[in-house]
C-alpha cells in the first residue's frame, strides 16, 4: 500500500484512423459518454415516470469522436462500445439551374426581330427533308374572294367607294407581310406601311386617275427613304437593322402598289378582282399542286371572260384574268412558304393574292382600254 492516489491501469491505446497521437483517459471518456445519454434521455421524456425506451443512440457532432467513429451505449452496463467506421454514402449531387437548361431539349419556334437563336420549324423541316410549305386553305381563300367581289363590285360606282376596301386590303398586307417575316409585335413598321399607302391613296385621288403612276412610284420613292432614315437612327445591331429596313420597304411597297386599283380603268379593276376571287378559290381545292395551277388559271380566265361580257372589256377579259390569277398564286404561294401560322394565313394568305395582281389589272387595264 502506498500513499499514492489510485491510478487506473493504463490500457493500451489504439490509435485512431487520421488522429495519430491524440490520448484521452479511456474512464474519463466514458464517464463523458453517459452524461451524455441520460441528459438527452432526460430531455425526450414527456412526463416525469414516463417508461423509458432502451435504444441505441448515434451522436452526431463535429468532434474527433463522432466524425470517425461511431459510440454505442452498451444497454447492459452503458458504457460506449466502439464501432467500425460506416462507410458513408456519396452525396447527390444537383444539377445547378443554368445546367438543367443546357441539358433540356432545344425547342423549336418562329424567328425574332431580336435575334433568336432556336432552330425554326422552318429550318428543322428542312434538316429532316420536309416541305417548309403550307398553303392557307379553303378559309383564307373565302376572305381573299369575298374581298376581291367587293373591289369588283365598288369600282363600277366611283373611286371613294372603291377606296373602302382598298384601305382593309393595304391594311391586312401590311400586317401580314410583318408577320410573315418572323417580326411581330411590329407596330411601328405596320403603322408606317400603312401610312405610306394611306399617302398614297390620298395622292393619287387628288392627281386623278390618269397621274396614278407619279402618284404611286412617288410616294413610294419617298416611304423607301423614310424607312432607310428611321433604320439608320435605330440603336439595334446592324444585322437587325437591315433585317428590319428590308421588312419595313418590302411592306410599304405592297401596300402602296395595292393603290394600282385605285389608278386602273374600273371596268378592268372589275374583271381582275373577280379572276382573283375565282382563282383562290380553285387552288384552294384538294388537287396536286400543278392541276391545282393550271385549274386556278384557267377558272379566271373563264372568270375575266364572263365579267368582260358584262363590261365593254369582252372577250378580252381572258387574258386579264388570266394574268391576274397568274400574279395572285405567287402572292398565294409567298404566304404559303416557311410554315406560316394561322395569324399568317388570315392576313398575308388573303391580302397577297389580290395585292400582287394590281400591277397587271393596272397595266393590262389601260392596254385593252
Amino acid at each position: 500500500m502506498t500513499d499514492e492516489p489510485y491510478q487506473p491501469q493504463q490500457q493500451p491505446q489504439q490509435p485512431y484512423d487520421g488522429y495519430q497521437g491524440y490520448h484521452q483517459d479511456p474512464y474519463q471518456q466514458q464517464y463523458q459518454y453517459q452524461q451524455q445519454a441520460q441528459q438527452h434521455q432526460q430531455a425526450q421524456q414527456p412526463w416525469p415516470g414516463a417508461e423509458q425506451q432502451q435504444y441505441t443512440q448515434q451522436w452526431q457532432g463535429q468532434t474527433w469522436e463522432t466524425q470517425n467513429h461511431a459510440a454505442q451505449v452498451s444497454p447492459a452496463h452503458g458504457y460506449p462500445q466502439p464501432q467500425s467506421p460506416q462507410p458513408q454514402p456519396a452525396p447527390v449531387r444537383t444539377a445547378r439551374p443554368e445546367q438543367a437548361l443546357l441539358e433540356e431539349e432545344p425547342t423549336y419556334g418562329p424567328a425574332t426581330l431580336g435575334g433568336n437563336s432556336r432552330v425554326t420549324d422552318a429550318q428543322r423541316a428542312r434538316i429532316e427533308g420536309r416541305s417548309p410549305v403550307i398553303e392557307p386553305g379553303m378559309q383564307p381563300a373565302a376572305l381573299t374572294a369575298l374581298l376581291g367581289l367587293l373591289l369588283a363590285v365598288t369600282a363600277p360606282v366611283g373611286s371613294y367607294a372603291l377606296a373602302v376596301p382598298l384601305v382593309l386590303l393595304q391594311a391586312v398586307t401590311a400586317a401580314g407581310w410583318f408577320r410573315l417575316n418572323g417580326m411581330w409585335p411590329a407596330r411601328q413598321g405596320i403603322a408606317l406601311a400603312f401610312l405610306g399607302a394611306l399617302v398614297s391613296d390620298v395622292a393619287l385621288l387628288a392627281a386623278g386617275r390618269e397621274n396614278a403612276p407619279a402618284a404611286i412610284l412617288g410616294t413610294l420613292g419617298v416611304w423607301v427613304l423614310l424607312c432607310l432614315v428611321l433604320q439608320l437612327r435605330s440603336q439595334a445591331d446592324p444585322d437587325e437593322r437591315m433585317y428590319g429596313l428590308m421588312a419595313t420597304a418590302a411592306a410599304s411597297a405592297l401596300a402602296i402598289i395595292a393603290t394600282g386599283f385605285l389608278g386602273a380603268e374600273p371596268h378592268a379593276v372589275s374583271v381582275g378582282a373577280a379572276a382573283v376571287a375565282v382563282a383562290v378559290l380553285a387552288r384552294a381545292l384538294p388537287l396536286p399542286t400543278p392541276a391545282s395551277v393550271t385549274v386556278a388559271v384557267l377558272a379566271a380566265a373563264g372568270a375575266g371572260i364572263a365579267v368582260g361580257n358584262v363590261t365593254d372589256i369582252g372577250s378580252r377579259g381572258a387574258l386579264l384574268g388570266a394574268a391576274a390569277a397568274v400574279c395572285a398564286l405567287i402572292g398565294h404561294r409567298v404566304a404559303s412558304y416557311d410554315f406560316p401560322s394561322r395569324f399568317v394565313h388570315f392576313t398575308a394568305g388573303v391580302a397577297l393574292p389580290l395585292a400582287a395582281a394590281a400591277p397587271a389589272v393596272w397595266m393590262l387595264g389601260r392596254a385593252l382600254g
